[in-house]
C-alpha cells in the first residue's frame, strides 16, 4: 500500500460497513464537520482546509470506499449509484457517535453528498459543495438529465482513457505523456500555472487509488451504442453514471432542508458545461472523429444542471448561497485558500448555533 504523508491525526476506523483511514483535526468535543473528497484523491487533499477552520470545529475526513486507506476488498456496487458511499458515511457517523454534522463535498464527494442529503437529511446541519458533480451524474447526459443512451454508453469506465489508466497503474510520475497523472493534475485539475506546494503528497493519493475492473476505472461491457462500450457494475466512476442515479433531485424534496453553499471555479475543466472529461465535449471539439453529433451525445451542461437543481431546492424552501472563484480551476480550497475560507467560514458561522460553538 502507498504511504500517504499526513499533517493530521490519522486513524483506521471500522464501521458496520467499511474499515478506512480517517483524518481528524480539532477538539474531540468540537462541532463535527465532515469533508468528502473527490476522484483520484483522498482525505489528504482537505488537510490544510481542516487546519484553517475556527478552533471549535471537529473536522473529520474519511477515505472513500475504493480510495487510499479504505479496505481494498470493499468494492463499490455501481448499480446503486452513489448509495454505497452515502451509506458508508452514515455508518461512520454511527461508529463515531455523531448524530448530525456540517458537510463539505468536492467533485465525486459532492455527488455523494447530494445522495446523502436525500437519504439522511436529518444528519446534515449545512452543506458546502465545491465543484460538485452534477446531481444527474457525469457523462452521457442531456440537459434535462436524461441519458443519451439507456445503457450509459460513453460514461463511467467507458469514458476513461486507457493510456491514463496504464500510467496510473504503473505509478508513472513523469510528464512524458499528455495522459500521465501528473500532467492531468497540472493541466486540468488546477488552473495552470498554479501548482500546490504539497503536489508530491497529492500524487501519493493518486497512486493510492484502488485500481482494476472492480475499482478504478471499473468494468465495461460491449454496447451497440457509441463509442461501443458501456459502464459495468463496479467502481466509483461507474457509480456516477447518469442511468444509475435513481432519484437525482431527491434532495430537493426532503422536508428538513439545511442551508447550502455552492462554490465553483470559473475555469474548472473537470466539472463544467464543457468538461474535458465528457465525451460529448471532446467530440464537439473534434477530438473524437466518430462522435455521433450534438443531437445524439451533447456535452453535458454540468454546472447549469447544478444551478437549476439548486433553484428547485430554493423554490421548495431551501436556502442557497453561490460563489464563483475567478481565475480558478477544480480545487478552489487548494488554489485560492484565503478567498475560499472567507466565504466558507462566513457561511459556517451563520449556521452554527451558540450551543454548538460553546
Amino acid at each position: 500500500m502507498i504511504e500517504i504523508p499526513t499533517l493530521l491525526e490519522a486513524r483506521s476506523v471500522q464501521s458496520k460497513r467499511l474499515t478506512t483511514r480517517v483524518l481528524f483535526s480539532g477538539p474531540e468535543d468540537g462541532v463535527p464537520i465532515f469533508f468528502i473528497h473527490g476522484s483520484l484523491s483522498a482525505a489528504t487533499w482537505f488537510e490544510e482546509t481542516m487546519q484553517r477552520l475556527p478552533k471549535f470545529f471537529r473536522a473529520i475526513a474519511p477515505d472513500l470506499r475504493g480510495y487510499a486507506g479504505a479496505d481494498p476488498a470493499a468494492v463499490v456496487d455501481a448499480t446503486r449509484g452513489t448509495k454505497d458511499f452515502s451509506d458508508d458515511l452514515a455508518a461512520l457517523m454511527d461508529e463515531l457517535g455523531i448524530e448530525a454534522a456540517h458537510m463539505v463535498g468536492h467533485s465525486l464527494g459532492g455527488g455523494v453528498l447530494w445522495q446523502f442529503l436525500a437519504d439522511y437529511p436529518q444528519r446534515v446541519l449545512s452543506l458546502t459543495q465545491v465543484s460538485p458533480s452534477s446531481p444527474f451524474g457525469f457523462g452521457c447526459c442531456k440537459a434535462d438529465g436524461s441519458p443519451c443512451f439507456e445503457d450509459g454508453a460513453g460514461s463511467g469506465a467507458a469514458a476513461v482513457n486507457p493510456e491514463f489508466v496504464k500510467l496510473l497503474m504503473g505509478k508513472d510520475s513523469s510528464t512524458g505523456s499528455d495522459f500521465s497523472p501528473l500532467n492531468i493534475l497540472n493541466t486540468f485539475v488546477w488552473k495552470p500555472p498554479f501548482q500546490p506546494t504539497r503536489l508530491g503528497d497529492y500524487m501519493a493519493t493518486v497512486f493510492a487509488q484502488h485500481t482494476g475492473d472492480k475499482s478504478y476505472p471499473g468494468d465495461v461491457v460491449p454496447s451497440p451504442n457509441w463509442p461501443g462500450v458501456a459502464p459495468g457494475r463496479y467502481g466509483s466512476t461507474n457509480a456516477l453514471v447518469p442511468t444509475r442515479q435513481a432519484n437525482p433531485l431527491g434532495f430537493c424534496d426532503v422536508e428538513a432542508k439545511p442551508p447550502v453553499l455552492w462554490v465553483h471555479g470559473a475555469d474548472d475543466l473537470v466539472v463544467s458545461d464543457a468538461s474535458m472529461f465528457d465525451l460529448g465535449s471532446l467530440g464537439k471539439l473534434g477530438f473524437l472523429p466518430s462522435w455521433p453529433g450534438e443531437e445524439v451525445f451533447p456535452p453535458q451542461p454540468m454546472v447549469t444542471q447544478t444551478s437549476q437543481a439548486l433553484d428547485r431546492y430554493e423554490a421548495n424552501g431551501g436556502s442557497v448561497e453561490r460563489y464563483v472563484v475567478r481565475n480558478c480551476g477544480h480545487t478552489a480550497y487548494i488554489e485560492k485558500p484565503e478567498e475560499f475560507d472567507a466565504v466558507f467560514h462566513a457561511f459556517l458561522m451563520k449556521h452554527v448555533s451558540v450551543t454548538e460553538a460553546s
